[in-house]
């Protein structure tokens, strides 16, 4: 695992994106910084940083596109198929690199509240907490944009596909505003559901009959559950919507509020998403 994340830690220096991530990430955040909490004397740095973090997490394809296409698609993946460090040891090697180049600008943000305590009134509980959440959804859309790498031989298809995920998770609050509240409309909404999952674990485990029993299985829960009790699914669709994207409670973080179960929820995402690339990974092992 070492060996991995030295490797894939060192790529990211000599081909220049983790210096060109990491000097726009701080630029960004640098100009917001001095603008609002420098000039315009605003002494909330977590604030600030809310605002701006759909940016910093858009911009995480750039670190994830090539984690595994790459490898795909210059066949050396057979190397590491075949070489004695296990796949799981392989994921996190390369997911722990990545993860350490996105630290690299977090760490310098962790100066600017020690700046606005110099001239004034500062937050640091509040200000910490937040960048230690913009910290662990990063972490955890590195996951899911590793996940995605694995799946293609395509950087650029991985980082497009990345990008368009992420986008769709920041704009959720706005698209389930067009999603129907009713009984019927969450019933057939929750069927679909039902239906990517089974073909998600079908394309993952090559399984037709479990992924047909995994979706018959569902899909009947949900009947019955509706012809049972159809005021279940009042509203149902659009609040478990609501609650999928991880920055939703970063305002809870900038509102001076520690959400431990934000944080157990955005580590869980990020171990699935590693969990879900080994899998992947080990499937095109042994194909």
């Amino acid at each position: 695992m070492t060996a991995v994340f030295k490797r894939d830690l060192k790529s990211y220096f000599s081909s220049m994106i983790g210096c060109l991530y990491i000097a726009f990430i701080i630029s960004l955040v640098g100009i917001y910084f001095s603008f609002y909490n420098m000039k315009g004397g605003y002494p909330y740095f977590g604030d600030v940083l809310n605002s701006i973090s759909y940016i910093v997490f858009l911009a995480l394809p750039i670190l994830t596109m090539r984690s595994f296409s790459d490898e795909i698609r210059t066949k050396t993946d057979q190397i590491l198929y075949t070489s004695r460090v296990s796949i799981g040891k392989i994921v996190m090697g390369k997911y722990l690199s990545m993860v350490t180049v996105f630290a690299f600008p977090i760490l310098v943000l962790c100066l600017c509240p020690l700046v606005i305590s110099k001239f004034g009134n500062h937050d640091f509980k509040g200000d910490y907490a937040c960048i230690l959440a913009v910290f662990l959804i990063g972490c955890a859309y590195i996951a899911m944009g590793m996940f995605i790498s694995s799946l293609t031989e395509s950087p650029i298809i991985a980082a497009v596909i990345t990008f368009a995920i992420l986008l769709v998770l920041q704009m959720m609050t706005g698209i389930t505003s067009f999603i129907p509240a009713s009984e019927f409309g969450s019933f057939i909404g929750c069927i679909l559901i039902v239906i990517a999952a089974a073909l998600i674990y079908f394309s993952l485990a090559k399984n037709g009959v479990a992924a047909a029993v995994l979706c018959v299985a569902g899909i009947s829960v949900l009947v019955i559950l509706y012809f049972v009790k159809g005021s279940v699914y009042s509203n149902l669709l659009p609040s478990i919507l609501n609650k999928i994207p991880l920055t939703v409670s970063l305002n809870n973080f900038s509102l001076k509020t520690f959400d431990v179960t934000a944080i157990i929820y955005y580590i869980s995402v990020g171990c699935l998403f590693v969990f879900l690339t080994s899998q992947s990974i080990q499937k095109r092992r042994y194909s």
